[in-house]
């Protein structure tokens, strides 16, 4: 289906709504314009990361970031969005490489000064990997965000306590070392990685070195020979120079709620977005520690060090760290008329 329709607005949207954040920086979210005021959104399987354990449910989840995203970003330039989903089950076996994720429509309307506001924080919003400074985050600002997390349905907790959060960052370490060990995750990692600032700039996505604050080369090194990780020297060397990266962490969060179906998935995203943003709102940084939640022994070990609850439909099904860090390295991104399919692609 090739469908002729207008790109703008959804270029100028899209411009600014192509940095919402995605596992891996995979930015697997396309959109097909029916016409100046409705799109067709969709998840490009491609780009998905199907080998990870729960790597298919946080497709939705990436789902919903990119909704809120949106969203956030439309109200700021005059536009309200309205939605009608499809909560369809991603099937990563399939024929057909885009996943439908529903329709969005734009209604032209005057942006207030709070849509602007939020335009602007979303802006400045970024993952920082750097070292934190310490300095505990002031309550109040936890329980903004803390009423963000409840107005989404969702529960957040916080830990400042140092033994937990030094267990926690240590288990966040353990699973890297044990994703390595799994095939079919290292391979998908690998496809990922950008190992210098040229590849980052040029094929504008995946993780690259300078944003993980380690040198090209010797993650490059590192990640190909991955058997002397276990090496008494040189593993002992890189997780050294890993846990040099989270000096200065004094609280960890996480989001504790529904996570049975897609559209859980798809709200828990949203949740995480608006929270993010409202942390963003106080100066507050935050970089999630995604694949403690797709490691199955991980998620155990940190389910059970916080004692979550995770009963019925319920998971814990986000961990980051929050505090305050200097800004950090940009994190690229494709164009946006790479998100478009049909007219502007």
């Amino acid at each position: 289906m090739n469908l002729v329709a207008p790109a703008e607005p959804w270029l100028r949207v899209l411009e600014d709504a192509r940095y919402y954040p995605s596992p891996h920086n995979s930015q697997p979210i396309k959109v097909r314009p029916i016409d100046s005021r409705t799109a067709e959104v969709y998840y490009d399987l491609e780009l998905g990361l199907p080998a990870e354990s729960f790597g298919i449910p946080f497709g939705h989840v990436c789902a919903g970031v990119f909704l809120e995203s949106l969203s956030t970003v439309a109200g700021g330039l005059g536009y309200d969005v309205a939605e009608n989903l499809d909560h369809s089950e991603m099937d990563f076996g399939s024929t057909a490489r885009l996943h439908p994720l529903g329709t969005v429509a734009l209604t032209p309307r005057t942006a207030t000064e709070d849509d602007v506001a939020r335009l602007e924080l979303f802006r400045v919003r970024a993952t920082s990997r750097r070292p934190y400074d310490a300095r505990p985050v002031p309550a109040e600002v936890v329980a903004a965000a803390t009423a963000v997390a409840d107005a989404g349905g969702h529960m957040f907790r916080t830990t400042s306590d140092r033994s937990t959060v030094r267990r926690l960052v240590h288990i966040n370490q353990a699973t890297l070392f044990s994703d390595l060990r799994n095939d079919a995750v290292y391979d998908e990692i690998m496809a990922w990685l950008r190992f210098s600032k040229q590849d980052a700039r040029e094929r504008a996505d995946g993780l690259s070195a300078e944003a993980m604050l380690m040198p090209g080369g010797l993650l490059r090194f590192a990640m190909t020979h991955r058997g002397l990780w276990d090496a008494p020297v040189i593993g002992g060397a890189i997780r050294t120079m890993y846990l040099n990266t989270m000096r200065g962490v004094r609280q960890l969060g996480w989001l504790e709620g529904p996570f049975a179906s897609p559209s859980d998935y798809i709200e828990a995203g949203r949740t995480f977005m608006r929270l993010w943003l409202e942390l963003t709102a106080h100066g507050v940084r935050l970089h999630p520690f995604g694949t403690v939640i797709t490691n199955p022994g991980s998620h155990r070990a940190f389910a059970s060090a916080v004692a979550a609850d995770e009963g019925g439909s319920r998971m814990a099904w986000m961990l980051f760290r929050f505090g305050y860090s200097k800004t950090p390295p940009v994190a690229h991104r494709r164009p946006a008329t790479s998100m478009l399919i049909g007219a502007g692609a």
